[in-house]
């Protein structure tokens, strides 16, 4: 599966200047949106990922994603593992499980988002069920930045936030990113926010 392919033909794959959730900058940005806008598409990529999980025997009872970016792929991929799913959101600045949501003690949760830069708000979303008694047993997304690591026993660089669990993802886009104190697309324009968080 051409997964850049996919990205492309779905308007999904931004250039420009913009500014990402980690904090950073760069030239392209991965809109999961445009993609998941498309409900075969999104089954299609949703049932790919899940194949993964499944050759790698690891045991998943529930899906959580954070709000709001990764709400539709991990819906999506519990409908493929044939699992509950549940999301966190955000209520001022932390990241909490409202709506009714419970976990059990010991509930196996896979953590899946669009897309994975740094893994920030995936680790905000296991800290916030594991916080209720579940354990995290992964990480999942439709997508990578390239700074995290996928496999089962991954090496992440520095930047990465996430632990040593198993990490899945569809495809590797490893775009230039720049810290906001020395970014040369800086020299041009202004970086704009788009995603959940902007527009």
């Amino acid at each position: 599966m051409d997964i850049c392919k996919i990205y492309t033909d779905c308007g999904a794959l931004l250039e420009g200047h913009f500014l990402l959730s980690s904090g950073n900058h760069s030239n392209f940005y991965l809109q999961s949106a445009k993609v998941l806008e498309e409900p075969k598409i999104a089954e299609t990529l949703a049932e790919t990922l899940a194949q993964e999980i499944q050759k790698a025997n690891l045991r998943v009872e529930t899906i959580c994603s954070p709000a709001l970016g990764g709400i539709l792929a991990g819906y999506e991929l519990a409908r493929a593992l044939g699992v509950r799913f549940i999301f966190t959101e955000r209520v001022q600045g932390a990241m909490v499980l409202r709506r009714g949501f419970r976990v059990q003690e010991g509930e196996k949760i896979l953590i899946c988002e669009d897309i994975i830069t740094t893994g920030g708000s995936a680790m905000e979303a296991g800290a916030c069920v594991e916080s209720l008694g579940a354990k995290v047993v992964g990480f999942a997304s439709l997508a990578n930045r390239g700074i995290c690591e996928r496999g089962l026993k991954p090496t992440h660089k520095e930047a990465c936030k996430l632990p040593a669990l198993p990490f899945f993802t569809l495809a590797d886009f490893d775009f230039e990113m720049y810290p906001p104190d020395n970014c040369p697309l800086c020299q041009h324009s202004k970086p704009i926010k788009p995603g959940s968080r902007g527009n």
